[in-house]
């Protein structure tokens, strides 16, 4: 990654974010709008998160990089809500590091007030990595910003990786399932078992679980029958630009 994160690459915006939707079991509509980031660069193209984070994380960029996507995420709410598009919230990735800053309280609702979008609108996405904070800073400026009207959403729960019982020092509002969850759905009774046990685990910690990954019909139906009433994944919809994301009609849910 360069030095410092250019605004724009070729007339094109260096940082670009799309959007995929969350839907309600029951219903089929969409809830909430998870984004993603992309950078486009003058010589590596097109770069995804798994390309970037890392570095971004380790050289430190990834402060700056969060204020341009919170941002952009701000203006999109803008024009989501222009459109009449329906969404209780849109969510960006935060840096388990923006969390130690002393600023980021100040700076997120600073931000939200200058764009004049409320902070109910906004979740912050936050990696596995949030559960490897020890000294429990993260987790106070976690409740101060909910305290505020933000939400929390962990991501990647249930993948290998991920330590369980860390996340009961954590208060988030959701949990996203890994996608690896999603794939033990329709194995055996036992790999059933198992799924709903995460589910209901997420519950007992006040939380709301949101499975991604999710493929097909009877995927959704067992997550439901589980208790989990949220999903995204090839069933709910797959991510694109903002401009793209426009009012549904009545047949939405089909």
């Amino acid at each position: 990654m360069a030095d410092e994160i250019q605004t724009l690459v070729g007339g094109l915006r260096a940082i670009e974010l799309y959007y995929r939707p969350i839907r309600e079991i029951a219903s089929g509509n969409t809830v909430f709008f998870q984004s993603q980031t992309r950078l486009n660069t003058p010589g590596l193209g097109v770069l995804t998160p798994e390309n970037f984070r890392d570095v971004a994380e380790i050289t430190n960029q990834c402060i700056t990089l969060f204020e341009l996507e919170f941002g952009q995420l701000l203006e999109a709410a803008k024009k989501f809500t222009d459109r009449d598009v329906s969404f209780n919230w849109l969510s960006v990735y935060m840096p388990a590091d923006y969390l130690r800053d002393i600023r980021a309280e100040k700076n997120v609702v600073e931000f939200c007030q200058k764009a004049e979008v409320h902070t109910n609108r906004v979740c912050f996405a936050v990696s596995g990595k949030l559960l490897e904070e020890q000294d429990g800073r993260a987790a106070m400026v976690i409740k101060n910003l909910r305290n505020r009207g933000f939400h929390f959403m962990l991501t990647g729960f249930g993948a290998d990786s991920c330590p369980m019982m860390k996340l009961s020092e954590f208060p988030v509002d959701y949990v996203m399932l890994s996608p690896e969850v999603a794939d033990f759905l329709g194995k055996t009774p036992r790999s059933e078992g198992a799924v709903k046990s995460i589910v209901e685990f997420v519950g007992e910690l006040d939380a709301t679980a949101i499975a991604d990954g999710v493929r097909n019909a009877p995927a959704a139906e067992a997550l439901f029958s589980f208790g989990c009433n949220y999903v995204c994944g090839s069933l709910a919809g797959k991510y694109v630009g903002e401009r793209y994301v426009r009012k549904k009609n009545d047949d939405e849910k089909s």
